[in-house]
């Protein structure tokens, strides 16, 4: 125990320190607890969950613009001899609904289904795909534009028909020249064949190659919100998009969606 002392062999006990007052007692457990809180989030957000939002209308009616998701960051997470015993790992199904970042636009995560996994047999003839040789029933698809596109509808026996970016129609050929024989798509190993919902105003697969395995970030499992927004506004979050949620917030809201989970199809 700490001593001072007074006289030639006489000491006393030291004064004890002064209280903390209460007040910032309370503003120092407050700082810890809301930093414990950012520190909980930051790790949910990297790597347990995070929010995205649908910003185009590839995924109707399944999906629709504006729907806000939570998507599952551990439904693909990679096996290994110790996390596969902890993680509730599986490789992507056929029919998952999956979230991943495009293949040549690194920056953007795309939504889409998978239609095919390692080996499958893929084509499409007149709107309907084939899967291993047997149509598909798709009860999710709709059909919007009425108008025939060959390689659109007759993947991948039409000529090719590029999306545009050069970049996309490198990967397409890519694909086109390594994996399609008599007619037919073969998904590789380490790869997925993954489309829109809607299928006639849906980029993907058919346009810019296979889904690499790497890529894939997840499912999504609830909508949290949906609001009926444009692409641009969903995209950007511009000032025109603040004014229309002070604005409209409660009458653009899709209430019956708010906590709606996002299931699957299973395709066989």
């Amino acid at each position: 125990m700490a001593t001072t002392t007074t006289k030639p062999g006489k000491t006393k006990p030291a004064a004890p320190p002064p209280p903390v007052p209460a007040k910032a007692e309370a503003i120092r457990n407050s700082v810890a607890e809301w930093a414990v809180t950012i520190l909980i989030l930051l790790f949910g957000i990297t790597f347990v969950a995070q929010p995205f939002v649908i910003p185009t209308s590839s995924m109707h009616n399944t999906l629709l613009t504006g729907d806000h998701l939570i998507v599952d960051k551990l439904a693909y997470s990679p096996s290994g001899s110790i996390a596969k015993h902890f993680l509730p790992y599986a490789p992507p199904q056929r029919g998952d609904i999956i979230v991943f970042k495009h293949p040549t636009l690194l920056k953007e995560d795309y939504v889409k289904r998978v239609i095919g996994v390692p080996g499958d047999h893929i084509r499409e003839k007149d709107r309907v795909i084939y899967l291993n040789g047997k149509p598909l029933a798709e009860p999710y698809v709709v059909h919007t534009i009425n108008n025939y596109d060959p390689w659109r509808d007759n993947f991948p026996s039409a000529e090719p028909e590029f999306a545009g970016d050069p970049q996309m129609n490198a990967r397409m050929l890519e694909m086109v020249h390594q994996n399609v024989r008599d007619g037919e798509l073969i998904v590789p190993e380490g790869s997925y064949f993954a489309m829109g919902d809607n299928r006639d105003n849906s980029l993907d697969s058919r346009y810019w190659g296979l889904v690499p395995l790497d890529n894939i970030e997840g499912k999504p499992f609830v909508i949290f919100w949906s609001y009926d927004a444009s692409t641009e506004d969903l995209k950007d979050y511009n000032f025109h998009h603040l004014l229309d949620l002070g604005m409209h917030f409660f009458t653009k809201t899709r209430w019956e969606r708010t906590l709606k989970l996002v299931h699957g199809y299973p395709i066989h």
